[in-house]
C-alpha cells in the first residue's frame, strides 16, 4: 500500500509480521537492550525493512539508530522514514540527492479513541472529519487524521530539528487520496506539506515525500 503513495525513486520494503533472526548492528542492539521483547522485535523487523530498501537503491547495509526524539539516523546519502503498527512494519528510503525528507505512517483501520481525537484535532479538522465521515463512512477519518499528523512530524523533524505538536498543523483531506498540511508555528522554516493516503487490508497509511 505504501508503495502506491510514493514516487518511483523511493524504495519501500514492508513486512506483515516480525522477521525471525534479524541481525542488528551492535549500536542498534544497545539502543533496545532495556526494551521489552515486543519492542525489540518491532525495532529489528523495521530495520530489516530499511536495509532491504537501502539495498534496492544500491546502498550498503548500515546501522540505523535512534537520534534526537527517537528519529532514525540514516546513513550518509539516504533519507527515509519507518513505521510499525500491529501486524505491519515498513520503511521508505530515497537518495538524499533526490529527496529532502520522507514521512510515512501506518495505523489499524479502526476508530480513534474519542479522547485521543480531542487531543489531536483542531476545530476545523474535527468539522472536516465529520463531513467526510458522512460522505464516506467506510473510512475512519479520525484515525487517518492521526496517521497524517504522524507523517507530517516525521517529515518535519529532519528538516527543522524542532518539535511539532499535533495542533501545530491544520490538515485538509480530499477523497482522491491526497491531503495538504498547513504548518502553523510562527516563523516556521517549512510552511506546508503535500501528502497521499490509502486504505487496504485493514490498514490506513499516509506518506509525504518532499523532492530536492
Amino acid at each position: 500500500m505504501i508503495e502506491a503513495l510514493v514516487p518511483g525513486n523511493v524504495a519501500v520494503s514492508t513486512a506483515y509480521g516480525d522477521a525471525p533472526d534479524v541481525r542488528l548492528f551492535p549500536e542498534e542492539r544497545a539502543a533496545v537492550r532495556k526494551a521489552v521483547a515486543k519492542r525489540r522485535r518491532e525495532f529489528a523487523t523495521v530495520r530489516h525493512c530499511a536495509r532491504e530498501a537501502l539495498a534496492a537503491l544500491g546502498l550498503p547495509p548500515a546501522p540505523i539508530v535512534p537520534g534526537r526524539r527517537g528519529a532514525p539516523r540514516w546513513p550518509a546519502g539516504a533519507v527515509g522514514s519507518m513505521t510499525h503498527c500491529a501486524g505491519f512494519r515498513a520503511a521508505a528510503v530515497a537518495g538524499a540527492a533526490d529527496v529532502r525528507t520522507i514521512g510515512i505512517d501506518a495505523e489499524p483501520h479502526e476508530r480513534l479513541p474519542e479522547r485521543v481525537f480531542r487531543m489531536v484535532a483542531r476545530p476545523e479538522e474535527a468539522a472536516m472529519v465529520h463531513e467526510l465521515s458522512a460522505l464516506r463512512p467506510d473510512t475512519c477519518w479520525d484515525r487517518l487524521l492521526f496517521s497524517a499528523k504522524e507523517s507530517v512530524y516525521k517529515a518535519w523533524f529532519p528538516l527543522t530539528g524542532e518539535w511539532l505538536g499535533f495542533l501545530d498543523g491544520s490538515l485538509d483531506f480530499s477523497l482522491d487520496g491526497r491531503f495538504h498540511a498547513r504548518l502553523l508555528p510562527p516563523d516556521a522554516p517549512v510552511t506546508e506539506f503535500a501528502g497521499r493516503w490509502g486504505a487496504s487490508a485493514g490498514l490506513l497509511a499516509t506518506a509525504i515525500v518532499v523532492p530536492r
